[in-house]
This record gives C-alpha cells, sequence and structure tokens, in this order.
C-alpha cells in the first residue's frame, strides 16, 4: 500500500524528522535493543552502535545536503521511505530507500540504500 507522510507510523516519522534536523541521536529511542541498521554496506547493530553511527552520519559529516521526502510503500511491517537528497557529496544527487522493519511500534531494521 502506498501513504502519504501523514499516514507513516510516528517512530518512522521521528526517526526522519530527526536526521533531516541534522539531530539523529534523538531517534535512538525508535529503535529496538537489537535494532541493526546497515547503510553503506555497514552494519551497525544494538543501540549503541546505532547511535553513534547517527551522530557521526548527521552531525559530524563533511557534506552539506537538502533532502525531499518523495514517497513511502507500506506493507505490514514493512515501511519504505524514499528521500531525494541534493548536496556537495560525491555525485551530489541521489534518490535514497529508507527500509524499516517494525517490531510493534518501534524500529527492528534499517536499511538504507539507493
Amino acid at each position: 500500500m502506498t501513504t502519504e507522510w501523514d499516514g507513516l507510523p510516528d517512530n518512522v516519522k521521528k526517526f526522519m524528522t530527526a536526521l533531516d534536523a541534522r539531530q539523529g541521536a534523538r531517534a535512538i529511542t525508535v529503535f529496538t535493543a537489537d535494532a541493526v541498521v546497515t547503510d553503506e554496506g555497514h552494519d551497525h547493530s544494538g543501540r549503541e552502535e546505532i547511535v553513534v553511527w547517527l551522530t557521526a552520519s548527521v552531525n559530524e559529516s563533511e557534506y552539506t545536503y537538502t533532502t525531499e521526502f518523495t514517497g513511502v510503500t507500506a506493507t505490514g511491517t514493512s515501511v519504505d521511505v524514499t528521500q531525494h537528497l541534493e548536496g556537495n557529496f560525491p555525485g551530489g544527487v541521489v534518490d535514497l530507500h529508507y527500509r524499516f522493519t517494525l517490531d510493534g511500534a518501534l524500529i527492528n531494521r534499517l536499511v538504507i540504500e539507493p
């Protein structure tokens, strides 16, 4: 099922909003204790590793960029959010998929990839 921003689960919205505001570490509470995030081919397991990844990827990034929500598809416990990014990173433009797997209201798995 395709939905709009307002139809996203609250914790997915909280995570995406924190990323856009460059305050990723404030979103750690949306993850289960044993959650796994895969970004750029690397796994970050558990809240401790995820908060380190969040801090480094949004607060300490050498790149500046803008993001635009472009869509979402949700089925069962899976939510796929698409964002368009433009900035001074290599390539300058990318459409990223944030593929969430939910465990109840919390995020248990997140894979970020083009």
